[in-house]
């Protein structure tokens, strides 16, 4: 049976709360969105928690699957996705305890502080580049979908966020993970 069939009657089956075929979906993707979530946050045991709470968002949200406008893959990777950032954005999660994790560090400064100095940085930078980190990296979207949302094309919508990463690298001079996060997932 092709890909695209079979996950059509599994996610058919999950919208009738077929527990299998949670199972089924979890055993066919966890590997790949593991793979984004463990790559975001850098953590193990930050990760597999993740990839929990991404399936049981799966879960409650697969009637807002429309198979039409992508493929199931595609949806799950911004639910993973936004699950880790929004994971991350959290204060408390910017110190991790050493027993966390063998990639610690700690912050000299309050999370709060050093979550303003994000958000003062990225206020500093042009309204395109604003627009372009919002959509990509608070919002979900994916590059093709924001550059549409600009109505620019996408080697420019592109050109905005490599631009903005680069100033903000540069005017943010504290290591928050976040920066980190968001040059390496471009």
């Amino acid at each position: 049976m092709p890909h695209n069939l079979e996950d059509i009657e599994i996610i058919s089956r999950l919208s009738k709360k077929d527990k299998d075929a949670l199972y089924l979906l979890y055993d066919k993707y966890s590997g790949a969105l593991f793979g984004v979530i463990i790559r975001m946050c850098r953590n193990q045991v930050m990760a597999e928690d993740l990839l929990q709470e991404t399936f049981i968002k799966i879960w409650q949200k697969i009637d807002s699957y429309d198979a039409s406008k992508g493929k199931f893959y595609t949806w799950a990777y911004r639910i993973a996705k936004n699950v880790t950032l929004n994971s991350l954005r959290k204060p408390d999660l910017l110190i991790q305890s050493e027993e966390l994790s063998v990639n610690t560090r700690k912050a000299t400064l309050e999370p709060e502080s050093d979550f303003n100095g994000l958000n003062g940085a990225i206020s500093k930078l042009e309204p395109h580049h604003q627009e372009a980190i919002s959509l990509v990296y608070f919002r979900g979207y994916t590059h093709r979908e924001a550059n549409q949302e600009m109505g620019v094309p996408l080697g420019t919508f592109k050109s905005y966020i490599r631009q903005a990463l680069v100033l903000l690298r540069e005017s943010y001079s504290h290591e928050l993970i976040i920066i980190g996060l968001l040059i390496e997932t471009f």
